[in-house]
């Protein structure tokens, strides 16, 4: 047993170019998702496997049924899987039961949907504290959390207004706050520049990108846009619900990653915009 576990924790660490020890926060090994019943199947995931480690921003595209949306359901918990596996922390959490998939969830996950999600009756501060709250956090630690973030993301002058007093871009990076605020292992987003304008949207991934390099934040982004894509270190591309291609932003500049995530869309089907 001992021996096994050893073996775990070795797969579960990586070095990076610089020769850092980095753990493996995300593995997906094997996973297969089928919908509908014996007589009329669907595979939406066909054997993907992957890893994410800590600190990297990692992106999914694919063309409106190729399945990214499922594997991130999958990821967040929100969906199961029909076979294989999926480990976060190196724990599984496709074995986990309901309750405790709950707890995990609330602690190892932060969501940064389309929508936003906020609640309407709370004010900034106060949809962004409330997962303290839920955890027991003593209140002042939980405002200065607040308040730190709320720098990094440059909303500290609507943290007193209600989402309806606020701009779209205002509500995503609110979203944003309230899904690091809790430190968790990995925050998964699902398209979240969808409902914003170029500059909301740009305001948006520079801050998930600040996220990402100063507070060392693991993202996983589905999203269809190349603009948006190209804020990330890494891209999978998925096509009839496998792993098409894997594309490392590297030495490359942004501008220069946004043409080579062109070119991946381009063979992808032929037709950007199915994809952007």
């Amino acid at each position: 047993m001992a021996d096994e576990r050893a073996s775990i924790l070795k797969l579960s660490h990586h070095i990076n170019d610089g020769g850092i020890l980095m753990q493996e926060i995300l593995k997906v090994s094997n996973i297969e998702k089928y919908y509908g019943n014996k007589g009329n199947l669907t595979k939406a995931l066909d054997n993907v496997s992957f890893s994410v480690n800590e600190g990297e921003f990692v992106g999914i595209m694919g063309a409106s049924g190729s399945g990214k949306t499922t594997l991130l359901n999958c990821v967040s918990t929100i969906d199961k899987v029909t076979s294989g596996h999926i480990y976060i922390r190196n724990t599984d959490i496709t074995e986990m039961k309901s309750r405790s998939l709950a707890r995990f969830r609330r602690e190892e996950l932060g969501f940064v949907f389309q929508d936003f999600n906020l609640l309407d009756t709370l004010t900034g501060f106060e949809n962004i504290i409330l997962p303290l709250t839920i955890s027991g956090v003593k209140h002042k630690e939980a405002e200065d959390r607040v308040l730190n973030v709320a720098d990094k993301l440059e909303i500290t002058d609507v943290l007193h207004k209600y989402p309806y007093q606020m701009s779209g871009g205002q509500r995503q990076r609110t979203a944003a706050a309230r899904a690091i605020i809790t430190n968790p292992a990995l925050i998964l987003a699902d398209e979240p520049t969808g409902a914003l304008d170029s500059k909301s949207a740009r305001m948006l991934l520079e801050s998930l990108d600040n996220l990402n390099k100063t507070m060392n934040a693991t993202i996983l982004m589905v999203t269809h846009d190349a603009f948006t894509a190209s804020y990330c270190s890494r891209i999978l591309f998925i096509k009839d619900g496998r792993i098409f291609n894997e594309l490392i932003k590297g030495q490359s500049s942004r501008k220069e990653f946004f043409s080579k995530i062109i070119d991946v869309v381009t063979l992808l089907g032929g037709d950007a915009a199915n994809v952007l």
